[in-house]
C-alpha cells in the first residue's frame, strides 16, 4: 500500500514535534506531505531542518483547508497513491492507528472515510466534536465488539479515505474556505453510495482548544450550516434553496417576534450573502463530475 499523508499547516510550532514523529512511527509506511498556508512562524524552518524526509509545498498565501488539501490529493491521484490520510496540524496517531484503518478499508469497500477515535490531547476525553457527531459519550464506553461503526459525519481531523473513493468523489469544494468542507464532502460522499464510520480500537488525538461560543461565532457557524445545505447534493435544487436561503428567514422572522431585532437582521444578511453566491453553489452541486474543482 502507497499511502500519502496531508497535513495543512499555519503556524505549526506547537505541535511538529507530535504530529509528524506520529507518522513517521506508524506501522504503515506512509509518505508524509506538509501544504503550508504562509505560516507567519518558524514552520518551514523547522520543517527543512528537522524534517528533511517530509515533503513540503510552501503556498505563499493560505489557501484555506480545502484547497490546499486538495493540492496533496490531487498530487496522490497523480502519483499513484492508494489512499490519503488527512491529520490536522493539531492531532497525532498512534503507531498502529493507520494500520488498523486500512485494514477496515479493505474489509469494507462501501466505506469512503474512515476515522480512529479522536481524544483530546491529553488523551483523557473523547474530543467534544466527535462525541457529538458519533453519539459516543465517554472514552471507554463505545462499543468495542465491532471492528467499524457506521456514523453520518466525522470531522476531518482525522480522514483515511482510499484513492478509488476520491476518483469517484472528486476533491474539496473551493465554496468553502474553512470549516464546511468537510461536511460538504461527506454529503457528496453518501450521494455516491459510500459510508463513513470510525474505528474504536484505533486511537488519534486532537488537540484543539475548546472554542468560546459567542454572537460571532454563532453566526459563523449558522453561515457555514446553511451554505452546506445550499450545496448539498442530496437535496434538490428547491429544497437545497430552501434549507440555505429561505430557512435564514424564517429564523430572522421568529427572532423578530422575540424581540430579537439585531438577530433577525443578521438571519437577513445571512441569507442575502446565500443568495448572492447561488452561481458558486450552482457550480458546486455539479463538481461531483469532475476530479479538478477547484479549477473552475
Amino acid at each position: 500500500m502507497k499511502i500519502l499523508s496531508i497535513v495543512i499547516s499555519y503556524n505549526f510550532m506547537r505541535w511538529i514535534d507530535q504530529c509528524i514523529p506520529s507518522l513517521l512511527q506508524s506501522e504503515v509506511p506512509t509518505d508524509i506531505l506538509v501544504i503550508d498556508n504562509a505560516s507567519t512562524d518558524e514552520t518551514v524552518t523547522a520543517l527543512q531542518e528537522r524534517y528533511p524526509q517530509v515533503r513540503l509545498i510552501a503556498n505563499a498565501t493560505n489557501l484555506g483547508f480545502g484547497r490546499a488539501n486538495n493540492i496533496g490529493m490531487q498530487l496522490a491521484l497523480d502519483e499513484g497513491y492508494d489512499g490519503v490520510f488527512l491529520i490536522n496540524q493539531d492531532a497525532w496517531i498512534e503507531p498502529n492507528t493507520l494500520a488498523q484503518l486500512i485494514e477496515a478499508s479493505k474489509r469494507h469497500p462501501d466505506f469512503g472515510i474512515l476515522s480512529p477515535l479522536h481524544l483530546r490531547g491529553d488523551g483523557k476525553q473523547l474530543d467534544a466534536g466527535f462525541a457529538a457527531y458519533t453519539g459516543v459519550k465517554e472514552f471507554g464506553t463505545e462499543k468495542s465488539d465491532q471492528s467499524l461503526h457506521a456514523v453520518p459525519f466525522i470531522n476531518a481531523a482525522l480522514w483515511y479515505i482510499p484513492i478509488a473513493v476520491i476518483q469517484q468523489v472528486g476533491l474539496f469544494a473551493p465554496l468553502f474556505y474553512h470549516y464546511g468542507e468537510d461536511k460538504d464532502y461527506a454529503n457528496r460522499l453518501h450521494y455516491h453510495g459510500f459510508q463513513i464510520g470510525y474505528v474504536p480500537t484505533a486511537i488519534g488525538y486532537h488537540d484543539r482548544a475548546e472554542r468560546t461560543f459567542n454572537r460571532q461565532l454563532f453566526f459563523r457557524t449558522e453561515y457555514v450550516y446553511h451554505l452546506s445545505e445550499y450545496a448539498n447534493i442530496n437535496h434538490t435544487f428547491l429544497q437545497a434553496f430552501a434549507y440555505g436561503v429561505l430557512a435564514p428567514l424564517k429564523k430572522a422572522l421568529k427572532s423578530w417576534t422575540k424581540g430579537k431585532w439585531h438577530d433577525g437582521a443578521d438571519y437577513i444578511v445571512l441569507s442575502a450573502n446565500l443568495l448572492w453566491r447561488t452561481l458558486e453553489v450552482w457550480k458546486t452541486r455539479h463538481l461531483h463530475f469532475t476530479l479538478h474543482p477547484y479549477t473552475f
